[in-house]
């Protein structure tokens, strides 16, 4: 599988990688040797400490470096009038009785709580490429399906100030 992805997003990604290998890599390995000689690394805290770190600093490298390998490079630009990459939407939840507002983002950009919602998640995906006035079938599973309302549409382009997530 293939995930869409945004030039910005590969960018700051090949940024955090170029980050990590030359700057956090060598001081990691560094701590690590420093810990080592404290002695007795059964009971080295520091070692171990020092061991993680660099070992999730590696295993960070590995995601970014198939993430980029395996990206599929989309275009941000929707059409006039369509929900599309990056807009501002306002949803009116039949279900709930509640109108929220969301921005539809990239996976490697999304946070629920912040209101950036994945275009492949169950509600970026039910009103891609609809318009306002729309009313779209939500299916999260067969046995949780609602209804929204798309109240409306404030074009957002990918301005870069969306950091992409840990993992």
């Amino acid at each position: 599988m293939h995930d869409e992805l945004t030039e910005v997003d590969i960018r700051k990604m090949q940024e955090e990688l170029t980050h990590r290998r030359t700057v956090l890599r060598p001081q990691l390995i560094e701590d690590v040797q420093t810990a080592r000689a404290f002695g007795d690394l059964s009971e080295n805290f520091e070692y171990k400490c020092a061991k993680r770190d660099k070992n999730r600093n590696d295993s960070r490298i590995r995601y970014l470096e198939n993430m980029i390998r395996t990206a599929k490079v989309i275009s941000a630009d929707s059409q006039e009038g369509l929900v599309g990459l990056f807009d501002r939407v306002e949803l009116y939840n039949e279900k709930l009785d509640k109108t929220q507002t969301i921005r539809l983002v990239t996976t490697l950009r999304q946070d629920a709580l912040k209101g950036l919602i994945s275009k492949e998640s169950p509600v970026g995906g039910a009103i891609l490429g609809h318009r306002v006035g729309d009313r779209v079938l939500v299916e999260v599973s067969p046995e949780l399906k609602f209804y929204m309302v798309i109240r409306s549409i404030e074009k957002g382009t990918d301005d870069e100030s969306l950091e992409i997530s840990a993992y």
